[in-house]
């Protein structure tokens, strides 16, 4: 997809949704850690555990399905919950 046929809107629908997501669940407990001093920038060892992945993806799919619901069902909750997940995404940048 070329940056120039980014459609600026659904870009920012996107990081709205991803923010609510990803960054504000259980993530970002693993990233407020400390920096593993041993496995720091080597991508041979695993950083997030099985447990610890599965908790991410579940509350991912569990906010994602929530957004859809209201997206479908009350559009005025979702509109709510965008203006939430748009203060997080301010400096992040745009689909490619």
């Amino acid at each position: 997809m070329k940056k120039s046929s980014i459609d600026p809107v659904l870009a920012l629908e996107a990081k709205m949704i991803v923010a609510l997501a990803f960054r504000n669940g259980p993530i970002e407990n693993l990233h407020a850690g400390k920096v593993c001093p041993t496995c720091s920038g080597d991508s041979a060892y695993s950083r997030i555990s099985d447990d610890e992945l599965k908790g991410i993806m579940k509350a991912a799919v569990n906010t994602v399905y929530s957004l859809l619901w209201k997206k479908e069902n009350d559009s005025e909750a979702y509109a709510k919950s965008l203006v939430l997940g748009a203060r997080y995404t301010e400096r992040w940048d745009d689909p490619e």
